[in-house]
């Protein structure tokens, strides 16, 4: 008995966590797509419920309903796997995540590494949807994808390892718990620029959608995928990006902390400071969709290779040798 009510308790847990997160992609689809539409002058989702709220659920409605096709020609296991690993691995990397200093599923020491290893196998979902799909295009975009994924994870990990200096923790509540004089965005201020291009990139966000160039590849990765299965893959997406989001809210902007510890700012409740942070990243990714136009792959290999690599390396080498020179480095 003892068993069962742990094991309901953990599920409500992993519920808390879920249903809100699953909420807030239906949403910030739509503010996404508001945003948009502001840039360019137009209305944006309006008739669907109130500003068009409800426009998200009536589309994810519409994929539920509509019929899956498999290509007679693909690998059928893998096809139907991709999308849910995709999606798995975009929600379980939430575990980690410190929405206040009690407020977390997971609060492991190695949550940053945690993170990192899950946003890694990402890689496999798109991977194995190109491939599965038996088809030039999706093969391709999945290609560029993992191409892409990879090297800007490489610069994104050195970044952190600026963070972690900082810090001496791998604990995401140790690293948001370190800020609580300065916000590392303040001396970190490029890595931070870094960071977010990086993970524009990381999650196939424009300029850096080269996965799914409708001018080239027709739709990507995805070209052959339709109802709940292509559903599957916009959701993790979604999660991955806000994923990224609240990443570097905790690294950089403080996390559930305050901007100022006085009233009224210290009353607002921990949770919703890092809801906004992660909020206001989200409204910078969706500018960036409506005002930059998409890179030429080599340019993106050059960015991430050439420019962002050695540029993270020599900060890391900046950062050891101050914390160093004026006796700042953490003790454990």
């Amino acid at each position: 008995m003892e068993y069962i009510n742990l094991l309901f308790s953990e599920i409500y847990k992993i519920l808390y966590v879920l249903i809100p997160v699953l909420v807030s992609v239906t949403m910030i689809v739509w503010l996404d797509r508001r945003i948009w539409a502001f840039v360019q002058k137009r209305r944006g989702p309006n008739v669907v419920g109130p500003f068009g709220l409800f426009q998200t659920l009536a589309d994810a409605l519409k994929y539920i309903f509509k019929e899956i096709i498999i290509p007679a020609s693909s690998n059928k296991v893998i096809f139907i796997l991709a999308p849910i690993v995709t999606m798995t691995l975009a929600l379980i990397a939430w575990a980690v995540i410190p929405f206040s200093e009690d407020y977390v599923l997971a609060d492991i020491n190695v949550g940053i590494l945690y993170i990192f290893a899950i946003s890694s196998l990402g890689v496999y979902g798109i991977i194995m949807g190109g491939w599965a799909s038996n088809s030039k295009y999706p093969f391709l975009g999945s290609i560029r994808s993992a191409a892409q994924m990879v090297s800007y994870e490489v610069s994104i990990g050195v970044i952190i390892i600026n963070v972690l200096l900082c810090v001496g923790s791998l604990n995401l509540s140790d690293i948001v718990l370190a800020q609580q004089k300065i916000w590392f965005v303040i001396p970190l201020f490029p890595m931070f620029v870094i960071f977010f291009i990086s993970s524009l990139a990381e999650t196939n966000r424009p300029p850096f959608d080269l996965p799914e160039a409708e001018a080239e590849l027709v739709s990507g990765y995805q070209t052959e995928y339709s109802g709940m299965m292509y559903a599957m893959f916009w959701l993790g997406e979604y999660a991955n990006i806000l994923l990224m989001c609240a990443l570097g809210s905790i690294l950089f902007l403080g996390g559930w902390l305050a901007p100022i510890n006085i009233s009224p700012f210290d009353m607002v409740p921990p949770p919703l400071w890092l809801i906004l942070k992660i909020l206001f990243l989200f409204i910078l990714f969706a500018l960036i969709k409506a005002i930059v136009p998409r890179y030429r792959y080599d340019q993106l290999m050059r960015l991430g290779w050439k420019v962002f690599l050695p540029f993270s390396l020599i900060w890391v080498v900046l950062t050891s040798g101050y914390l160093l020179y004026f006796d700042l480095l953490p003790v454990y």
